[in-house]
């Protein structure tokens, strides 16, 4: 009786140890991240900006492009469906949320639509979003539509559960890219008009960048199914079409997470004169905080647009609120979206670099999961954001340093909590 309870024993101490080293692995950060503040050195106008972007970071700023914002839902969804609808050759898809309902419904007919008629369509879900039931599953792959899982469980990669694929990437014929916040999902429907449809923007793109955009695809497509996708139905050579650079970046644990954090603390450091942020998910680390703090401190203008009440996930708000003081003390203006949950997430930099794609300002944006940005170097384009970003800070209410400082002691005690898992929210 003994020596089989030292055999229980023994077998329950393993299987917690193994099972407590599973979740260290999980939420620890894969990559080592940047722990102090960067220099300010030059600004975005500088030649040297547009250099280090894109050799430090790289790919390469492509100049040629066309990028056209999509504001919400009613914008959004027909654009993605007519590019849909027209496929000729291929279509890659990979998002965090695809979701049953009326909107995911219309994309599941539009995709089986075009795979019958021999178009080559490739989806990529992540594994814990990708919420389709499984008879739209069954449906799609029965007609030719080739759908596979990002990190799905497996014996061999229980260490990686806690990294998913956060980006929103669709190209079609290897010419027409889409990227951006928003989730195949009914939510984003509508106008943001009320509080069942959410406020976002999508991005629909032309031009040689969207070999960057196809590539990002292909490099995860191949992580999921170890298929690589080339020639010229996915990779055609593409032609100039408008007057903007840009690339598009992308980070993934043990692949260089570090360097979405790299990109944004470049950008905000080399800011001169205003930070426009509209970020749905925001908490900011100590160096992202005092890179923000130092920009303010040479005379930097730094406004930032967050959700209101209106949030899917309120222990977001909380983490993010405790964060604020020394923000608002050092005159940074901060402003929650009144109408509906706020889910864009934009960078402006000095009327000039803009950022947009799936990356939440926070640690598990820049550390632990798969993201995509598009950046653009353009004058013109940056105003239409930047205009956009009015009209939202038009709906939004501007948050007191003394309304911060005063509110009730239960809320400052939950804000603090809830930040001691940042990294993980």
């Amino acid at each position: 009786m003994t020596r089989r309870r030292t055999i229980i024993g023994a077998t329950l101490g393993a299987i917690v140890t193994v099972l407590a080293t599973l979740l260290v692995l999980n939420v620890s950060i894969g990559d080592k991240q940047i722990d102090r503040r960067l220099e300010h050195r030059y600004a975005v106008d500088d030649r040297q900006f547009a250099r280090t972007m894109g050799v430090i970071l790289g790919p390469a700023l492509e100049p040629g492009n066309h990028v056209e914002a999509l504001v919400n839902g009613d914008e959004i969804f027909p654009a993605m469906l007519k590019a849909i609808r027209n496929a000729e050759r291929t279509i890659t898809l990979e998002t965090y949320i695809f979701w049953s309902g009326t909107i995911g419904d219309e994309f599941v007919n539009a995709l089986v639509e075009r795979a019958r008629k021999g178009v080559r369509v490739h989806i990529l879900l992540d594994w814990i979003g990708g919420k389709l039931d499984e008879d739209q599953i069954t449906r799609m792959q029965e007609n030719g539509v080739e759908v596979r899982r990002y990190n799905a469980p497996r014996w061999n990669n229980l260490h990686r559960l806690n990294n998913r694929t956060h980006r929103k990437l669709m190209v079609v014929d290897g010419r027409i890219g889409f990227t951006g916040g928003v989730g195949i999902s009914d939510p984003w429907r509508g106008d943001a008009g009320s509080p069942a449809h959410w406020r976002d923007t999508h991005f629909r793109v032309e031009g040689p960048v969207v070999g960057q955009i196809q590539s990002a695809f292909i490099d995860n497509w191949m992580q999921a199914t170890g298929e690589v996708l080339h020639g010229e139905a996915y990779l055609p050579e593409l032609v100039p079409v408008g007057t903007q650079s840009a690339q598009m970046f992308t980070s993934s644990p043990g692949g260089g997470s570090e360097s979405m954090q790299l990109m944004y603390l470049l950008s905000l450091t080399s800011a001169a004169k205003s930070i426009r942020l509209s970020a749905s998910y925001f908490i900011p680390d100590d160096v992202a905080l005092n890179t923000l703090l130092a920009a303010l401190r040479r005379g930097v203008r730094v406004q930032i647009v967050l959700p209101g009440h209106h949030l899917d996930r309120p222990s977001v708000r909380r983490a993010s609120r405790a964060e604020w003081g020394e923000l608002l003390r050092a005159g940074a203006e901060i402003n929650e979206f009144q109408p509906t949950m706020y889910h864009v997430k934009v960078m402006i930099v000095d009327d000039r670099w803009v950022s947009v794609g799936s990356t939440n300002f926070d640690a598990r944006s820049f550390a632990i999961n798969d993201e995509a940005n598009l950046n653009v170097y353009d004058r013109e384009f940056a105003r239409q954001q930047i205009d956009i970003f009015e009209r939202d800070l038009a709906q939004s209410r501007r948050v007191s340093l003394q309304e911060w400082e005063n509110r009730p002691w239960r809320d400052k005690l939950l804000d603090f909590l809830a930040s001691l898992l940042s990294s993980q929210l």
